[in-house]
């Protein structure tokens, strides 16, 4: 029958319950004691004291997931009271339900009650007595997935959100759009997806596509986070918008190519402010990511137009003040419409007085002593450097991302504590549907358990192994195929892969 066969993969001998668990909780105590569960009266349910009750919609999700995950046994959680991560709506107080075995789960949110998966995975025939103490170390735990050098299809998406919330990720960071494709479809400006996506009809986002994305996240407590970076990376958008691109020049003539986004023209503005204030009403979160990196000066030195209005300016020759002065006017842009900015290293780095904006770390190198830099002025952290994900490479390499301390910086308490988090990226010039699940799990894992555990229990690499071994395999049994760590077998190998 299967639904014997599928509570048995989950049954919990009188081993320690750590090595089924990843990442690793705070903290957690388990004895020999055991209890019997019976897998037809077991099964979630709201308690009377709750604040969430039945038409909560992240809860009501969450019990059919789950439901599906344990293979359709009746599954009941007891108490649901507090620990987790504030924001958002549908605050809980209190689950509750009583049977001969309780579960004990406290929350003060639902995003708590939602990330509280540990439970679930100590459940079989036989439960060990354990207690755990749970919370994430960082509240910024981020994937990006690049959507504009490769298309990913709405499901690839949907599947690398699943991916995220069973290693309690919660920032969906989408590079939505770049050079070679545009494939948000804008209403206020649509020619830039029928003119600058890889196919006007099937490789773009429509506004349901981006709704569906958000809507799948929001009920697995991911936020989504898009990106529009300008002024470079920005050569898809020219297709569909003139007077946008700074048009480069060679021996004094148009030479018929362009650069980036022209900062010397007032239209520029009108045009950013148009899309942002679509794109702020198209994404509901509070944050957005404004890109601002590599930029190519060669183009704005090469325009006539370009050194005059730098000479109005007060800029010289000074290509790094033109950019700072094109990001902060994209930056008050959003502002006005309530949202926090995020950029890449580059804008501190060109732009140091203090604007109201995160940076995200991304450059190889001494990481670190960009992250110091950047918090002591006062700003927020995100770090990606150690987490590009995106260049093939054995999947045993999994503990150089496991082994990155993101707070082993010279600094005081109040600085370290503007490290917000971290963030893998998946960048596509080599990863489309095809490759990217496997080329993300389970490394990303590595990372997940960094941003989320305890760095002092979690520093050993030969100890997390046969955890994350464990995880991988309960991760294929999900439907996520992610690569083997090493020679051997999962006890349940390819049912539903």
């Amino acid at each position: 029958n299967k639904n014997s066969r599928s509570w048995c993969l989950s049954h919990v001998t009188a081993r320690s319950p750590q090595l089924d668990i990843w990442p690793l909780p705070q903290d957690f105590t388990s004895s020999m004691e055991q209890y019997p569960l019976n897998p037809h009266t077991f099964h979630f349910g709201y308690g009377k004291q709750s604040v969430a009750q039945r038409g909560c919609s992240v809860l009501d999700s969450a019990f059919k997931r789950y439901f599906s995950l344990l293979g359709g046994v009746k599954f009941m959680i007891s108490h649901l009271v507090g620990v987790g991560e504030k924001n958002l709506q549908c605050p809980l107080k209190q689950i509750n339900v009583s049977t001969k075995v309780k579960a004990v789960l406290n929350a003060e949110t639902v995003w708590g009650a939602v990330r509280g998966e540990h439970v679930r995975l100590l459940l079989g025939y036989f439960v060990n007595k354990t207690e755990i103490v749970d919370f994430p170390r960082f509240q910024f735990r981020g994937i990006l997935l690049d959507t504009s050098r490769h298309f990913l299809p709405v499901q690839t998406i949907l599947k690398t959100l699943d991916a995220m919330a069973y290693n309690k990720f919660n920032v969906f960071h989408w590079h939505i759009v770049d050079d070679p494709s545009f494939p948000y479809q804008s209403c206020t400006f649509p020619n830039l997806s029928s003119k600058g996506a890889f196919h006007p009809m099937t490789h773009i986002y429509t506004q349901s596509d981006v709704r569906r994305v958000i809507s799948y996240a929001r009920l697995r407590g991911i936020r989504v986070l898009p990106e529009f970076d300008s002024p470079g990376h920005t050569s898809s958008w020219g297709k569909g918008t003139s007077n946008l691109l700074t048009p480069c020049y060679r021996s004094g003539i148009p030479s018929g190519t362009f650069g980036p986004v022209n900062p010397a023209l007032p239209s520029t503005y009108q045009f950013m402010a148009r899309l942002f204030q679509e794109v702020s009403s198209v994404f509901p979160d509070s944050f957005i990511h404004l890109g601002g990196d590599e930029v190519d000066f060669s183009c704005w030195r090469s325009n006539p137009d370009i050194r005059t209005f730098m000479q109005k300016m007060g800029f010289g020759v000074d290509f790094a003040k033109l950019q700072a002065f094109y990001m902060e006017s994209i930056v008050n842009i959003t502002s006005a419409l309530k949202k926090t900015s995020i950029v890449w290293q580059d804008v501190f780095d060109y732009h140091k007085r203090v604007s109201k904006y995160m940076v995200e770390v991304w450059r190889a190198g001494c990481y670190l002593c960009e992250v110091r830099k950047v918090a002591k002025a006062g700003l927020r952290v995100i770090l990606a450097s150690p987490w590009y994900l995106d260049q093939p490479g054995p999947t045993h390499d999994w503990a150089r991302y496991y082994t990155v301390w993101p707070l082993a910086f010279k600094g005081t308490d109040k600085q370290k504590k503007l490290v917000i988090g971290g963030e893998v990226c998946m960048w596509g010039e080599y990863v489309d549907a095809t490759n990217l699940t496997p080329r993300l799990w389970p490394r990303a894992s590595a990372a997940a358990e960094r941003l989320w555990s305890d760095e002092r229990r979690t520093s050993n690499v030969d100890q997390a192994f046969p955890r994350l071994q464990d995880f991988r395999c309960k991760l294929v049994r999900r439907g996520i195929q992610a690569e083997p760590l090493y020679i051997g077998h999962c006890k349940h190998e390819f049912q539903g892969v």
